[in-house]
């Protein structure tokens, strides 16, 4: 079913919408939400409130493209839940993606921090925009998405020590574009 199709669903108030959201996203929401949390049981439960959330947000939101709104939408659902179990130590390794961009992203603690985060995200966004799409691909996997190195390694046919290098690259590369953008990193 198309993506104008499930939303005519939510708009229709037709519980048919979840399960042709689960049909269609169902793998890919749970993939995004397992790179956050190992345990599959709390990935689950995330995917299953990002339904919920799809059925309360839509109508009157109405996403241009559905797949990545569900996305955005369980991996903050999984984030969420990852910070509140991380504070029970429960989880390391969303640390190790956090620590990795930790150098190449500045710290928004300032009065102007809304309209900073919205230049930032433009910075970012015209930065990804110039970068050749396997590198983009590979970011945005890694840092978005969360999946694992040796994972991304694997579906670009490359080494794990080549994928790392690469990524270390590409953070070198952000971290110098955000700081000629004035960012003090």
């Amino acid at each position: 079913m198309e993506d104008a199709e499930i939303i005519g669903l939510y708009f229709r108030r037709d519980e048919r919408a979840i399960a042709e959201t689960a049909a269609k996203y169902g793998a890919f929401c749970l993939n995004i939400a397992l790179n956050i949390l190992p345990v599959p049981e709390d990935a689950q439960e995330c995917v299953n409130d990002t339904y919920l959330r799809a059925w309360n947000a839509i109508p009157p939101q109405k996403p241009d493209h559905l797949g990545a709104w569900l996305g955005r939408v369980v991996r903050n659902i999984a984030y969420n839940l990852w910070t509140k179990n991380h504070r029970q130590k429960r989880y390391a390794g969303m640390e190790e993606l956090l620590n990795e961009l930790e150098d190449c992203i500045p710290s928004p603690i300032t009065v102007e921090r809304e309209i900073e985060e919205r230049e930032l995200t433009e910075v970012i966004n015209a930065w990804l925009a110039a970068l050749p799409k396997k590198d983009r691909v590979l970011f945005v996997r890694r840092y978005w998405n969360g999946e694992a190195v040796n994972a991304l390694a694997k579906k670009a046919r490359i080494s794990s020590a080549a994928t790392a290098k690469r990524l270390y690259r590409l953070r070198r590369e952000l971290k110098t574009t955000l700081e000629k953008e004035g960012y003090s990193l």
